[in-house]
């Protein structure tokens, strides 16, 4: 009986695991090199949970998040290595608050790394979704979380 009530217990929990997992899809995210700030931990605690329409999603790495479908996501990522200043910084101003990025395409869409912020935000956003203006204005509060140490000039 001992072994028939082992059995059932991993069975069951084979299958709630696996019902948890079919109901919110996980995201691949790779960390960032100082994902263990633990200003990270209040970034993410900030994020919304729609970001231009589309829902947060789970993801594979401490301080990351997601937002989309697997191929499809806007990924964020705290604790990237801070940016150089860069000709292509731009300030953003959020009501009272302004954030400063440094955009830059890539192969398959748009990274935009928040500049003079420690820990530094990367935010990807793929070509496919169709953005013209991803909601970086709706990150403020979750952004707010950092320290700035130098603006766009």
């Amino acid at each position: 009986m001992k072994v028939f009530g082992r059995v059932l217990c991993s069975v069951i929990t084979a299958a709630a695991v696996a019902a948890l997992g079919a109901c919110s899809p996980t995201i691949s995210v790779d960390a960032a090199v100082d994902a263990t700030d633990p200003a990270c931990g209040l970034v993410l605690a900030r994020t919304p949970t729609t970001l231009d329409g589309l829902k947060q999603r789970q993801t594979t790495s401490q301080a990351t998040t997601a937002w989309g479908d697997a191929g499809a996501a806007i990924t964020l990522r705290c604790g990237v290595n801070q940016p150089p200043p860069s000709p292509d910084c731009l300030s953003i101003s959020y009501g009272d608050v302004s954030m400063d990025w440094i955009s830059e395409q890539t192969a398959t869409g748009w990274r935009f790394t928040t500049y003079g912020r420690v820990p530094a935000i990367e935010v990807n956003v793929p070509d496919s979704l169709g953005l013209t203006q991803p909601g970086l204005t709706d990150l403020a509060p979750a952004l707010e979380a950092t320290t700035v140490t130098a603006t766009c000039q």
